[in-house]
């Protein structure tokens, strides 16, 4: 009986990490709900401007960049354009890096823009400024600007 008990314990452990795990998008929440209009905005802006919206997104404590929220973007090789959070990455090819739990995240935003157009990812990272690395979040959208330059843009946000 106890054998049997703690058999089911296990399984039904096994089946919440499972299902946690392959959940196409966070809980529905005001956070979300704002991350996707962000993107969404952010993308139209770049479709119309090209990289000239980037100077847009680089400013501090305004409507593209506000505390822990920041936007990043990809063209279509997994090349950093933006991330002004961690101005260091961009000209570098994150393809095939992974995050603790084994997560090539990078190429996780380029299969869900190649097969969806947009949809969120999530993985763990550092908030700006830490080493530790917190379960975020992001919504990716793709783009294709007026000058021809495609790619990604997305934002995320940190579970609490």
């Amino acid at each position: 009986m106890i054998k049997s008990l703690a058999v089911c314990t296990v399984l039904a452990c096994l089946m919440m990490a499972s299902t946690a795990q392959s959940q196409e998008a966070p809980p529905p929440s005001e956070k979300a709900k704002q991350i996707e209009d962000l993107v969404n905005r952010a993308a139209a802006l770049v479709d119309q401007r090209g990289r000239a919206a980037f100077d847009e997104f680089r400013k501090r404590d305004s409507q593209w960049w506000f505390g822990n929220t920041y936007l990043f973007a990809y063209d279509d090789h997994l090349n950093v354009l933006l991330n002004p959070a961690f101005p260091k990455r961009e000209g570098t090819n994150p393809s095939g890096e992974k995050d603790a739990n084994g997560m090539m995240f990078h190429d996780e935003f380029l299969k869900k823009v190649q097969a969806s157009g947009a949809g969120w990812v999530d993985y763990m990272f550092p908030k700006p400024g830490q080493t530790q690395l917190s379960h975020k979040w992001s919504y990716v959208k793709g783009f294709r600007a007026a000058d021809g330059m495609t790619g990604l843009i997305g934002a995320g946000f940190f579970v609490e």
